[in-house]
């Protein structure tokens, strides 16, 4: 019985990529050490899977960034402000469409679906020159197969690297991604060619917009696709592979009957559904790629289950027809329990990462062909056990709150514009009032300190005073650019939702279970295995600190319920919802006490709401619902003279601009920038919006430094759509990724174009 790996984790075990990336970016290494650290790392991953057992391994899933990205490089997609004249994709054009450079923006960036990851969306209109721009599929193919590993090289499927394209700017909004279907299809003829000719037998094709709500339309386009390719496949095995969720009767149909296609990959975690469609009709003679292994949480699979799976669905498409895989890429996943030194082996022995659901794939495989390890299964019998029973995980008195919020809506007693009156008379802020999202700057002395007080080698009190000094050069610095509401800069926290996660009841940390976010951004998701509470306040002591410090409104921060859900690995025993909102409830104390504390202006972050939101929808409404209440339960008690600000980032909004709405908060800050102003299309349909509202004027995760006059024109594009008394002048994002020799010129800038603002609309009254 044959077994396979969607995708692998490509930062390393102990982030290397990440590190190898940053020192290229700042000019402290070459492209040549660059690129060494890669080929160790694809090296020791395939090297890896090989050993394991695993039959069908994925090249190509490596990248210096994104996939999707490698994608556009591969058919020389490139926007024609970066200025490439042809030939080969390079490091200069290929970072510069990632993070931008001195003189152009980067490329917009959105979330994966519905995962943390982001990825570059390609920029598509009819006078594009496509091109064999990137040979990377074939390179890495031709390094893997001298190291002895003949793999599987991975290619984003043509037509959903269409779907998952915007059309570039100037070109009509209304422009058919797909009609460019005919244009790539002979670049993605030369890269199967090529990968025959090294000696591919079988290739992937990644197609997960299989699983969206399609119109025939769209269905017919990956109809039309593979027949087209289906004579330069002829000689391959041809794997189309989707992920994240079911998959729809009229999509597993045109699925199962696309022309050249070998075997098919389904996601069987999240797409428990699709199990019935195969079972009522799988195509004689085709592989089925069961996904049965979960990419997307840590969660050791509980084998037992796994193999009556795949043992029912074994009856009904052949023995030697069915592989045993993972639901979808390990990217989602940390890399390696064995890094984990500091777990407690109780929970140890509950999760698998990357490098574990690796050897459980292989279990499972080996159990099918009748070699069960039964030791192996008896063990991991015994953690599922142990998890069910174990007291840590249930809080009576937790269920028991949590319960108790049916019944009510939890909204604030008083309308929005009358908050908002209240609010301005308290703080007395100007027309366009300048804020930040949250973060500064983390230097290296600041790692350091946090670093140091982690390993007890600096006492509690040296702690407190360095944060202290920290704080103090970040509300200087605001008070000296004259922002109006200020921030503290979050010093003390490393990560926004592992920070909260370290002092609340029912989470777990990791040393090194770093997840990708974007290029060398990683995260470290916390563990939520019980029930959520929250032993003592969190944040109350910084900010009152922070406070002390200046005269101007000081914003206390928080993570809000559904990012902190969002963004950590979710226990799976019970509902999301029921987990949402017990950590909303442990929000709302610590909101209630901040306000306690004299603070008057509280932002709850739910930067990942959007990303939550389900594939189909269908399912949209019951998500919204539950996920707009927790927020709303975190701060209905405050009084109306308190301000709350959300925010929300890197995600398409405009599809939940009434879930936004209907959170009721005071001021929302959130991405716009990137996304070519994106946002401001619903309020020019008509949508009205009466609370404060901050749409992001510049792109916190380049470098660059945008002028005082493009920031202004930013405004005005706002200001065309938006009313004068409720707009907010702030970057796209929290600050911590960028250096101060970046932030100072950009927020210096930001206040000038908002003062400049303020000057003309005064003097056109």
């Amino acid at each position: 019985m044959a077994s396979h790996i969607v995708g692998y984790p490509r930062m390393g075990p102990k982030r290397e990529l990440k590190f190898a990336l940053e020192s290229f970016w700042d000019k402290k290494s070459s492209a040549e050490d660059l690129q060494k650290v890669a080929a160790d790392l694809r090296s020791s991953i395939w090297q890896q899977m090989a050993a394991a057992g695993i039959k069908y391994i994925p090249s190509n899933t490596f990248s210096y960034y994104d996939q999707v990205l490698d994608a556009t490089s591969m058919l020389g997609a490139v926007p024609s402000r970066y200025g490439w004249d042809g030939g080969e994709i390079g490091f200069d054009t290929y970072f510069s469409m990632a993070r931008g450079n001195a003189s152009v923006p980067a490329m917009e960036m959105t979330k994966w679906f519905d995962t943390n990851y982001h990825f570059i969306v390609p920029e598509l209109g009819p006078d594009v020159n496509f091109s064999y721009a990137s040979h990377k599929a074939v390179d890495e193919y031709k390094e893997a197969k001298a190291l002895g590993v003949d793999t599987i090289p991975v290619l984003i499927g043509p037509v959903s690297y269409l779907l998952l394209s915007k059309p570039a700017k100037g070109v009509e909004k209304t422009f058919s991604l797909l009609s460019l279907l005919p244009k790539i299809l002979p670049i993605y003829k030369e890269v199967i060619a090529e990968l025959k000719a090294a000696g591919a037998l079988w290739i992937q094709f990644d197609e997960p917009t299989l699983v969206l709500d399609l119109d025939s339309h769209q269905l017919q386009a990956f109809t039309a696709a593979y027949a087209e390719l289906e004579t330069t496949l002829s000689g391959l095995n041809v794997l189309i592979e989707t992920y994240f969720a079911d998959l729809t009767a009229e999509a597993y149909k045109t699925l199962t009957e696309l022309k050249g296609v070998t075997a098919y990959g389904l996601d069987l975690v999240r797409g428990t559904q699709t199990i019935e469609l195969i079972k009522s009709n799988f195509p004689k003679g085709k592989y089925l790629f069961a996904g049965v292994v979960d990419g997307r949480n840590i969660w050791a699979n509980d084998l037992a289950s796994s193999l009556g799976t795949l043992q029912a669905l074994e009856a009904v498409v052949g023995k030697d027809k069915l592989v045993v895989s993972t639901s979808c890429s390990l990217l989602h996943t940390a890399v390696d329990l064995v890094n984990e030194t500091k777990l407690d082996d109780e929970i140890k022995s509950w999760l698998a990462f990357a490098a574990q659901k690796v050897v459980e794939v292989n279990a499972l495989a080996k159990a099918l062909a009748g070699q069960k390890d039964e030791a192996f299964f008896t063990a991991n019998a015994s953690a599922q056990a142990s998890r069910k029973s174990s007291p840590r995980v249930t809080n009576e008195a937790v269920q028991k709150a949590a319960a108790a919020l049916k019944g009510s809506d939890h909204r604030r007693a008083t309308n929005v514009t009358a908050r908002l009156d209240a609010q301005q008379k308290k703080l007395n802020l100007p027309v366009l009032p300048t804020t930040t999202i949250g973060s500064f700057p983390q230097t290296l002395e600041l790692r350091r300190v946090r670093r140091e007080f982690k390993a007890n080698k600096i006492s509690e009190d040296d702690y407190v005073k360095a944060i202290k000094e920290e704080i103090k050069k970040v509300v200087d610095l605001q008070e000296e650019l004259d922002i109006d509401v200020l921030v503290h800069g979050e010093p003390e926290r490393n990560d926004m939702v592992e920070y909260f996660g370290e002092q609340l009841s029912g989470f777990a940390f990791t040393v090194n279970g770093w997840v990708q976010s974007y290029g060398s951004r990683c995260v470290k998701p916390p563990i939520i295995y019980g029930d959520v509470s929250r032993p003592k306040p969190m944040t109350v002591f910084w900010s009152s600190t922070a406070q002390s410090m200046t005269k101007r409104p000081m914003k206390g921060m928080l993570t809000g319920p559904v990012t902190i859900l969002n963004w950590s690995f979710v226990r799976n025993d019970q509902p999301r919802f029921e987990t949402c909102y017990q950590i909303a409830l442990a929000i709302k104390d610590e909101v209630e006490d901040l306000e306690k504390a004299g603070i008057n202006v509280i932002q709850i972050d739910e930067a990942a709401l959007r990303e939550g939101l389900p594939l189909r929808k269908s399912e949209h409404a019951f998500y919204q619902k539950w996920a707009v209440h927790s927020f709303r339960i975190t701060n209905c008690g405050v009084q109306d003279t308190t301000q709350i600000h959300t925010h929300m980032c890197y995600s398409n909004f405009n599809d939940i601009i009434h879930s936004i709405i209907d959170m009721d908060a005071d001021v929302i800050t959130i991405e716009n920038s990137r996304s070519d102003e994106k946002l401001l299309s619903v309020f020019r349909e008509g949508v009205k919006y009466g609370a404060g509202i901050g749409p992001g004027v510049y792109d916190i995760h380049s470098p660059r430094i945008p002028s005082t006059e493009e920031i202004a024109d930013r405004i005005n594009k706002m200001l065309a759509v938006l009313e004068t008394n409720i707009l907010w002048v702030n970057p796209d994002c929290g600050l911590k990724t960028r250096k101060y020799v970046e932030v100072k010129p950009a927020l210096s800038n930001m206040v000038a174009a908002a003062k400049l603002l303020r000057t003309q609309l005064a003097s056109a009254k």
